[in-house]
């Protein structure tokens, strides 16, 4: 029992699980989705887009939360634009402007970093994890839940069967603004506790893990939700007493948990008859 309690003694530990827990549950929620309408390359996109929204908030002594969120608003917005216009395709107009927010992040992180240990930014510190931060994260996660649950059955039929969404007078395009909204939301919210670099592993990898175990999509957000809030409890305890960051040792456990899941999945193809 003291090796669970004890680093709940600590009020920040506390702070750090709770925001843990949220990213886990916002963050599982959409990767279904992300998973099953190919949208892995937008949260990428979006995760490492947000540095240099994130190092300029830094700068002006401002939550990180604005300043990642700004930065998103303006990716989703300049994509939207440039694909909007044919220009270029969708996938080419997000490597373009990702490229290119990604690089302007570097070079301000590059500069910044000289005097400060910005690390926090790219590989996270759930331990960091302040009141403010709390509330914004609750938020954020509860808008991002009740927004799947009023728009769940818009979201797959224009997921799966974009001719009869229009035919039924849904916008397919509207739908994605939803789903991108709410993708930006989260990718945001899960920078402080997994970082910049790994936020792609806490929105893909619990949907494609759920996605080996059952074929019906509200099966698989629930089990990404589980395997999710598991990599962070998990990770959290590892991060503690193995005094390592929090946020590859959430995705390590993750990882881990996809290839469980494999594991039934890969036996059952081999006791199939050929």
């Amino acid at each position: 029992m003291d090796f669970i309690l004890e680093p709940l003694s600590y009020s920040f530990m506390l702070r750090g699980l709770a925001g843990g827990l949220l990213t886990a549950l916002a963050c599982a929620s959409l990767s279904a989705f992300v998973v099953w309408r190919g949208m892995s390359f937008m949260g990428d996109a979006l995760a490492h887009s947000v540095l240099p929204g994130i190092v300029v908030a830094y700068v002006l002594g401002i939550s990180l939360f604005w300043g990642a969120l700004g930065a998103a608003i303006l990716l989703v917005m300049g994509i939207g634009l440039i694909s909007r216009r044919s220009l270029i395709n969708e996938d080419a107009a997000i490597g373009v402007v990702f490229a290119g927010f990604f690089a302007v992040g570097l070079l301000l992180l590059g500069k910044v970093a000289s005097s400060t240990d910005l690390s926090h930014i790219l590989f996270g510190n759930i331990l960091g994890v302040g009141r403010t931060d709390l509330v914004l994260m609750a938020v954020v996660t509860v808008v991002v839940i009740l927004g799947i649950v009023l728009s769940f059955k818009e979201i797959v039929t224009a997921s799966f069967d974009p001719s009869h969404a229009t035919a039924i007078g849904l916008s397919p395009d509207m739908v994605r603004t939803i789903l991108l909204s709410m993708l930006a939301l989260t990718t945001v919210v899960a920078i402080q506790t997994v970082g910049v670099v790994l936020v792609l592993a806490l929105l893909v990898t619990p949907g494609a893990a759920a996605s080996m175990l059952s074929r019906r999509l509200s099966r698989i957000m629930g089990i990404s939700v589980v395997l999710a809030v598991i990599a962070t409890i998990a990770g959290f305890y590892i991060s503690y007493y193995a005094n390592v960051a929090s946020g590859p040792a959430i995705v390590v456990v993750l990882t881990f948990l996809f290839l469980l899941c494999a594991i039934p999945r890969r036996l059952g193809k081999r006791v199939k008859p050929d």
